[in-house]
């Protein structure tokens, strides 16, 4: 990692012209916005990797999970049979709008 100055040449400074003093705060506005430019580049890095460990750990979580429920009985019939009950909702898997709200008159 590059060492950085932490106070500015004081000396040199007061006694510069303006046109060097111009030239000073140019560079180092040049400067500011590179290490923006890398900061940036970094922290779309550290968010890709994150989603990417998520994106993992979530898989783990859903394997863990489908291995401990026991599977479902492929047909009702067979349900009945081992004492479950089979749900009274046909539509179960449809999804119903929602209902319009009610205005005040």
């Amino acid at each position: 990692m590059a060492k950085f100055r932490t106070q500015a040449p004081w000396e040199y400074l007061l006694s510069a012209s303006r046109n060097t003093l111009q030239s000073y705060e140019l560079s180092r506005l040049a400067h500011a916005a590179n290490l923006r430019k890398e900061i940036s580049e970094l922290l779309d890095q550290w968010l890709e990797e994150n989603t990417s460990a998520m994106v993992a750990r979530c898989l783990m979580e859903q394997r863990e999970r489908s291995a401990c429920v026991p599977p479902a009985s492929p047909n009702p019939e067979a349900a009945s049979a081992e004492g479950q009950s089979v749900s009274d909702n046909v539509f179960a898997d449809r999804l119903v709008p929602p209902r319009p709200a009610r205005g005040r008159p």
